[in-house]
């Protein structure tokens, strides 16, 4: 950004006349923001863009370390029933209850049967068999269907390994990336605009003639351009289920009734309905206790899903009790994606319910699909690689930032200091009154609907307004 300011003394401040109010402080305030913005949240911005893109190949990492246990060497033929499957998984692993039988999405892909293992906690046992041949390949500790690799990074990059106390680190990250973006953004478009002749491809492209801390400015300016949409995207999509945050983004959309509808799992005239829904950053897989179940209904229960409808991959889950019915739910989650799920009465071969993805309302779609898009699955390997370069992009963006700041530092006169002074304090005093006027309840809002930005914007604050009493302390 723009080289800062000198800060004026206490002396020159008591002296000086109140400065005046204008526009030009807006662009001042907007320095100062993002310049302490990018000194402190950085740090955590960069570790979020790097297990970030270890997280985004998590599919081909899993293919590289687990396919012995999920691949099929030898396709073809027709599978066998699922009661023969889960006889043959049931035959190598007796221990705990039968959860969920998971279809092989394609040729190559193994039938997964999950056990729900009292010691595993909120983990299952997932059986891995060959559906030709009905020979067990394998078995993982699985959390929601993930890996332990996937697991593992995924726990890396939501909380670092520290639970719900490093959770807070992502939520910072997320909070804030939007603010310096859409800061940096307004910075670099009005510097354009007040060049000699500004044109779109000084706002899209360095200057490869600046020198210096110019030089170093203009492709931080330029690679940010180029990355922002997609880093306001994982900015807001990540604020939806984080944990302060997240919980108002589920007060919305139950004010706007926009949840996903429940399957009503009751058998007709059993009781009250149920839902069966998972959430979380990796995917499906649940591990729920079920009660005792017929091995043989799993192909019955198939059967009925697939007349329904439900083609590709598909859970099937037993029932939790004698009043609740079989649920089907397919978990596609490539574009087109596939989420349709039904209810079965497997004595009766019917379906009880249906939960359609059609019917979805549009916030629920809108929350589903930017997950999806968030962890590089709604598209593929396009996905992927748009993800690996706004992160690379990112890293990128904060070293140069880290850069300029050193850049700036005092070189002349006999001054020497490590990095660059920060911009002037005070700012707020030339803001225009309808900034103040509006800008002061929207930041509020904003506390209210983001609370860890609230937090630590406040934070910000009291150590601006303490660092400049002490100053003025040592001066007087």
């Amino acid at each position: 950004m723009a080289v800062a300011a000198e800060v004026p003394s206490p002396a020159a401040e008591a002296g000086a006349a109140q400065p005046a109010r204008s526009w030009e402080g807006v662009r001042a305030l907007l320095v100062r923001l993002h310049f302490y913005a990018g000194v402190f949240v950085a740090p955590f911005l960069l570790v979020a863009a790097l297990t970030g893109l270890a997280y985004t190949f998590t599919p081909q990492l899993d293919r590289l370390v687990y396919g012995d246990q999920s691949r099929v060497e030898q396709p073809g033929g027709e599978p066998r029933p699922l009661a023969e499957q889960i006889a043959a998984a049931r035959a190598v692993h007796p221990e705990g209850t039968l959860a969920s039988v998971i279809t092989s999405p394609g040729a190559q892909d193994a039938t997964r049967v999950v056990l729900s293992v009292p010691e595993l906690g909120d983990k299952q046992r997932t059986v891995f068999v060959d559906p030709y041949t009905a020979q067990v390949q394998g078995e993982l500790t699985t959390w929601f269907d993930s890996t332990p690799l996937t697991t593992w990074l995924d726990d890396l990059h939501r909380n670092l390994h520290l639970g719900e106390t490093g959770r807070l680190y992502s939520e910072v990250a997320a909070s804030w990336l939007w603010v310096i973006v859409a800061g940096g953004l307004m910075l670099w478009l009005g510097h354009a605009c007040g060049q000699r002749a500004p044109s779109a491809l000084g706002v899209l492209l360095p200057d490869r003639t600046a020198r210096g801390v110019r030089r170093t400015r203009t492709w931080h300016a330029a690679t940010g351009v180029w990355i922002a949409l997609g880093l306001l995207f994982l900015s807001a999509t990540g604020l939806t289920w984080s944990h302060y945050a997240g919980d108002r983004f589920g007060q919305l959309l139950d004010a706007a009734k926009g949840h996903a509808p429940e399957l009503d799992t009751a058998l007709p005239g059993a009781g009250a309905a149920t839902g069966d829904g998972h959430q979380g950053h990796a995917g499906h897989g649940g591990g729920a206790a079920t009660a005792s179940a017929d091995p043989a209904d799993f192909d019955t229960v198939l059967a009925v899903a697939r007349d329904a409808g439900l083609d590709g991959r598909v859970e099937l889950t037993p029932p939790t009790d004698a009043a609740s019915a079989w649920t089907v739910a397919q978990d596609d989650d490539r574009w087109p994606v596939h989420y349709d799920q039904v209810a079965v009465d497997a004595a009766k071969g019917d379906v009880t319910s249906e939960s359609r993805w059609a019917h979805y309302p549009a916030l629920a779609k809108l929350s589903k699909l930017s997950v999806q898009g968030h962890m590089g699955l709604l598209f593929g390997i396009v996905n992927q690689i748009v993800l690996a370069v706004i992160a690379l992009g990112l890293v990128l963006v904060i070293l140069r930032g880290y850069r300029m700041w050193w850049q700036r530092r005092p070189t002349r006169d006999g001054r020497t200091a490590p990095l660059g002074k920060a911009p002037a304090r005070g700012t707020w005093r030339t803001l225009p009154l309808p900034v103040l006027i509006v800008g002061v309840p929207a930041v509020v809002t904003l506390g209210w609907a983001l609370p860890v930005l609230g937090i630590t914007l406040l934070g910000f604050l009291v150590a601006d307004v303490t660092a400049g009493l002490i100053r003025r302390a040592r001066a007087a």
